[in-house]
């Protein structure tokens, strides 16, 4: 079993109270993530991790530190940003029970419980900044580069005849009522 992610633990294996910690860097061997950012194929990804021997497996826990890179969701500027992910699992001796992690031939392979940690800890809706405006929805451009004049929305020509309505029809409507009864 071999592979940036591997690590050997033969040292700690059935021996419970036992204690390994290790800090390496791999390069990511793929691109994890699909939506607007991911972490790219060979990114640098440091892990601190602590291996455990108790009486079930090796219990694995630690922390994966990368960066991430795409586009902000709302106007498509390009980001890049640091992620970090805390993980735990317990890789399981080889028995009878099946489990999603075991210790094979005196190892144990981080790498999917790394990439998952991560790509669920990628942003589903990214943005440059938390308040970025987004894209003109008229011209198309960046509403954070926009210097022109700002531009009034094209009016609905259902209510062109509302543009006129000022509030200062409200105060005259109640003197030509009342000059209208006395009149009367």
């Amino acid at each position: 079993m071999t592979g940036p992610f591997v690590i050997r633990v033969k040292d700690i294996v059935r021996r419970p109270g036992e204690m390994r910690e290790l800090r390496f860097e791999v390069p990511a061997p793929e691109k994890w993530g699909e939506g607007l950012v991911s972490v790219e194929a060979g990114v640098p990804v440091d892990i601190d991790v602590r291996l455990e021997s108790v009486h079930e497996g090796i219990l694995v826990s630690g922390s994966a530190d990368a960066e991430y890179a795409g586009v902000c969701g709302r106007c498509l500027t390009d980001i890049a940003e640091g992620l970090q992910v805390e993980f735990q699992e317990l890789f399981a001796y080889p028995g009878e029970e099946a489990t999603d992690f075991e210790v094979q031939d005196d190892h144990v392979d981080l790498e999917t419980l790394v990439r998952d940690a991560m790509v669920l800890s990628l942003p589903f809706q990214p943005v440059c900044q938390p308040d970025c405006p987004g894209l003109d929805p008229a011209t198309g451009e960046r509403m954070t580069e926009s210097t022109g004049p700002e531009q009034r929305e094209p009016l609905d020509p259902r209510w062109a005849a509302l543009q006129d309505y000022t509030t200062d029809h409200d105060a005259e409507a109640p003197r030509l009522r009342a000059e209208n009864t006395e009149e009367s």
